[in-house]
């Protein structure tokens, strides 16, 4: 399996594909990186140095992986954070390449734009850059709730509601849609009035199904990264979002408990490769329509 990933790096922690590429390496995919920004760390330090590329620069490198030969028998373009429409025009174009290249490569989509406590956190620019013109051209994207409901404009809550607006998305053009953290009011609570278990919804043509897993007390940059580019591989691989979803979820939360247990603030990506190939734990996911 051969992924075109177009997305920021760090040298110091995991975001973009500095979260997403080791796992999809470990898991026996042939990744080609392509950087949007090149940091020292993740922004949400407060602080960073080093230099964003244009979307000129992608294009040329795109350009140098095609006179090579490389967008030849790719089967996804992964995508995350788009900084602004150059980012955005230049990730459009590579996906436009590899499928005259590919015709059967998908383009899968992050859709970052925000959360629920926080609201959007992108500029108004790249809002409507994923709304309009990225997500009708992704064949999967991967929103959390609050961006499903962004993306849609609805407010999706329980699973009926986000199952209307995943209906709702799938119309304006991905065929599948993976909703990375879908929490409900129905749900129990644990002692500190949080949620007790966190789920993910993957819809497709063939269906819907859910998977469940214990919540874990914390957040942690780049898991967002790593649940996109998992899932995305193991559907390919698979060819059902059943299979896909069950696995992605086991790896994710082996990862990130491997990261409560050590106290880090960036995620022990490393520490944790076992957990791509064979997770110690396993989450089934259930068809819920």
């Amino acid at each position: 399996m051969r992924i075109l990933s177009i997305q920021s790096s760090v040298s110091y922690g995991h975001v973009g594909n500095s979260a997403a590429v080791f796992p999809l390496q470990r898991i026996g995919v042939e990744v080609m990186p392509v950087f949007t920004v090149c940091f020292s760390n993740h922004t949400g330090y407060g602080s960073w140095r080093g230099p964003m590329l244009s979307g000129d620069d992608v294009r040329e490198i795109v350009t140098g992986i095609e006179e090579r030969g490389g967008l030849e028998n790719v089967d996804a373009v992964l995508s995350g954070y788009q900084g602004g429409s150059s980012i955005g025009d230049a990730i459009l174009d590579a996906v436009d390449r590899v499928k005259r290249h590919s015709p059967d490569a998908i383009y899968a989509c992050d859709p970052v734009l925000g959360n629920a406590k926080s609201g959007c956190h992108v500029a108004p620019e790249v809002q409507d850059l994923i709304r309009d013109r990225v997500v009708p051209r992704a064949d999967l994207i991967t929103p959390n709730q609050f961006e499903l409901g962004f993306i849609t404009g609805t407010s999706p809550d329980t699973l009926e509601s986000t199952l209307d607006a995943v209906d709702r998305a799938r119309e304006l053009g991905p065929a599948t849609v993976l909703v990375t953290s879908l929490q409900r009011p129905d749900r129990p609570v644990g002692a500190d009035d949080e949620p007790a278990a966190i789920e993910m919804l993957a819809v497709t043509d063939d269906g819907a199904w859910l998977v469940e897993t214990p919540r874990l007390p914390l957040k942690r940059n780049g898991s967002g990264d790593v649940t996109a580019a998992l899932f995305t591989a193991h559907l390919r691989g698979s060819g059902d979002a059943a299979v896909a979803l069950s696995r992605t979820a086991a790896s994710v939360f082996e990862l990130l408990e491997r990261t409560l247990a050590a106290g880090s603030r960036e995620l022990q990506l490393v520490e944790s490769q076992e957990a791509y190939v064979h997770p110690a734990r396993t989450f089934e996911a259930r068809r819920v329509r």
